[in-house]
């Protein structure tokens, strides 16, 4: 049987009980039926996995902690996802893949290009949305460390900030990450369904960012993204 990870947004200590939050019992006990005295692991962000036993299974779960052992998935590139904001299911796919695939923090980007405009409490819903999805990522991946949701800015706000070694993908760029340094620290910059424009591109280059090519062909912004993460891994990462 696969080994359950959950997670706990509290403090855990070994040779202690702990008692699940309602929806951490509720998967265990009525989802995944668990049964009393197994064993499942827990993690809260600090990079541990805890090894805890079920005590009981029921509304409200109790575990035993068992022990704490560090948990080395994460990535040695600190890689940050500046994402344009995509439409619907596509950007829960992005996210859930590139948490997958090591990222270290998301920033959803509004462009000139994007379709979805968020404010108010349907952006504090979909945020809400979108950290679950991150959690449940972390869970099925293995990772310990939990990648940070920025809150979403538009690109003129983003650009002007310090992220780090930023790179601009786009399919008119000349060199690919082989001709770039290996750094263990990196921000992608990638369009929503319709790209970046070709302002926002040379805001871009100007505030610093690389352009960076990714191959001879037009990507969708979902494999672009992904792409960019899974090739900067390899080559810089794990």
């Amino acid at each position: 049987m696969k080994q359950v990870r959950l997670h706990q947004n509290a403090p855990l200590e070994t040779n202690n009980t702990f008692v699940l939050d309602n929806y951490a019992s509720h998967h265990l006990a009525k989802v995944l039926r668990f049964a009393q005295g197994q064993n499942i692991t827990l993690f809260n962000g600090d990079g541990y996995d805890y090894q805890a036993n079920v005590l009981s299974a029921g509304k409200q779960c109790e575990v035993s902690i068992l022990s704490r052992s560090f948990n080395s998935s994460e990535s040695s590139l600190s890689l940050t996802l500046a994402q344009g904001v995509a439409k619907g299911e596509k950007m829960d796919f992005l996210i859930q893949k590139a948490v997958e695939l090591g990222v270290s923090q998301i920033v959803p980007i509004f462009t000139q290009h994007c379709v979805v405009r968020l404010k108010g409490e349907k952006l504090k819903k979909r945020l809400q949305h979108w950290r679950k999805i991150i959690i449940g990522a972390c869970e099925q991946s293995g990772r310990s460390i939990v990648p940070k949701l920025l809150e979403p800015l538009d690109f003129d706000q983003f650009i002007e900030q310090d992220f780090g070694r930023k790179f601009v993908l786009h399919h008119r760029a000349q060199k690919s990450l082989l001709a770039f340094e290996k750094t263990n620290q990196a921000t992608i910059i990638i369009g929503p369904e319709g790209g970046l424009s070709e302002f926002e591109i040379q805001t871009a280059i100007e505030c610093g960012a690389q352009p960076l090519l990714l191959g001879a062909r037009v990507l969708r912004t979902e494999t672009a993204s992904l792409a960019a993460i899974a090739n900067m891994q390899m080559l810089w990462g794990s």
